[in-house]
């Protein structure tokens, strides 16, 4: 049986290192440091492309950096890690602050909504048009 990779996982880890760019950057930084931001951003997290970009700029071998690079999506580095764990505290407290803004302002908003519906149903109308109105005078000069 041939343990090489077929053209699906290719496509699917390729696609997985595409999303996950943006949070691999700073470690490749710290891992290969002759690599410019703006090259890797060139790339457009095309995992080829990074693999030819770090193997020209430190004269590696294109396969040694596959495989840090694949070692790199498997076990991420510390400062990936420490990212992270930071926006977990984070992600928490933006949705407690969802609900209470929730739990509190929706019944503020839906008691005049209720009392008064044609209001609503006029004011809502009237910042449709307004705002419709500045959207196209935009395109008109």
């Amino acid at each position: 049986m041939d343990s090489a990779p077929s053209q699906e996982e290719d496509k699917a880890f390729a696609q997985r290192f595409r999303d996950h760019f943006e949070t691999l950057v700073p470690e490749i930084q710290r891992r290969w440091p002759e690599v410019t931001h703006q090259a890797l951003e060139a790339t457009r997290g095309s995992f080829d492309e990074v693999v030819h970009l770090i193997a020209s700029q430190g004269d590696r071998a294109v396969q040694t950096v596959q495989q840090q690079l694949e070692d790199l999506m498997h076990h991420p580095g510390e400062s990936v890690r420490s990212f992270a764990d930071t926006l977990e505290p984070l992600e928490e407290q933006l949705e407690q602050l969802l609900d209470d803004l929730n739990s509190t302002l929706r019944p503020k908003i839906e008691r005049p909504v209720r009392q008064r519906p044609l209001l609503a149903l006029a004011i809502a109308a009237g910042v449709g048009v307004l705002v419709g109105a500045l959207l196209t005078g935009g395109r008109r000069s």
